[in-house]
């Protein structure tokens, strides 16, 4: 194991995937996460213990799935690219035989991953920060539909960084969708999940609505904020007394659509 600090966190998400996979009334399926998890040599012992993490890892994974189907469905053979991708099975979950997909992350995050989820045809990993250009110059677009995913990263970031990010994307693709997790800067300032912080990783950002992305760069079009009690509901319908509550809501992270 040679990863440090928030590139632990990927082994969290997979975790929270695999084990819900194995539940009876489990939402989505992901053998590869339960394949993987069973290969990788970490103590999932406060991963284990950590309801927060896992619900909103289940939550998070619900709405997305959806999201991109969705996005799959209305454009068969788009290009889709994964920035800051972790241990991400999302393709093998949805794949349509016809798209191409794209991961970006971290050299050291990158060369983990290809340990134990290998590239494919239509698959391939890209070792660069989200902060460098250099990843658009190896994307080969054959149709005119991109979709960027941009999950579980912009919380550990900083504003310049997301501005840069959303720069980047903004001066390389002349269109593209891009559906961005975001926290509210309440939840980045209060919530605490025991198996992130074991890591030594901290959140450090967010914007309360995705409209204010705007103000880092206007090139792009607000189209709407999903939140991820949407997912949550799903899973756990008891969720559904409460999750209504504004002040409740506005504390969840949700995935903010942006256009260009």
């Amino acid at each position: 194991m040679n990863l440090e600090g928030v590139e632990k966190t990927m082994l969290l998400t997979l975790f929270a995937k695999a084990q819900h996979s194995q539940e009876k009334n489990h939402k989505f399926y992901d053998k590869k996460a339960i394949e993987v998890i069973s290969k990788i040599d970490y103590d999932f012992t406060l991963a284990n213990k950590d309801r927060k993490m896992k619900m909103g890892v289940i939550g998070r994974t619900i709405v997305l799935d959806d999201m991109v189907s969705d996005y799959i469905k209305k454009h068969p053979h788009s290009t889709i690219i994964n920035i800051a991708s972790g241990m991400d099975t999302r393709f093998n979950r949805l794949d349509n035989e016809l798209i191409r997909w794209y991961n970006v992350d971290l050299e050291n995050s990158a060369k983990f991953r290809l340990r134990y989820i290998e590239d494919h045809e239509r698959v391939k990993t890209l070792a660069y920060s989200a902060m460098d250009e250099k990843w658009t110059h190896e994307i080969k677009i054959e149709s005119g539909n991109v979709l960027i995913i941009i999950e579980g990263l912009t919380m550990y970031l900083q504003e310049k960084d997301v501005s840069d990010i959303l720069e980047i994307i903004n001066s390389n693709f002349r269109n593209c969708t891009i559906f961005m997790e975001m926290m509210p800067p309440t939840s980045v300032e209060k919530t605490k999940e025991i198996s992130v912080e074991e890591t030594n990783s901290e959140f450090t950002w967010g914007l309360q609505k995705g409209y204010e992305l705007l103000d880092l760069n206007p090139n792009f079009k607000w189209i709407c904020d999903v939140n991820l009690f949407d997912g949550v509901n799903k899973y756990k319908p008891v969720t559904k007394l409460f999750t209504w509550i504004p002040a409740i809501r506005n504390r969840m992270d949700y995935i903010a659509v942006l256009e260009k």
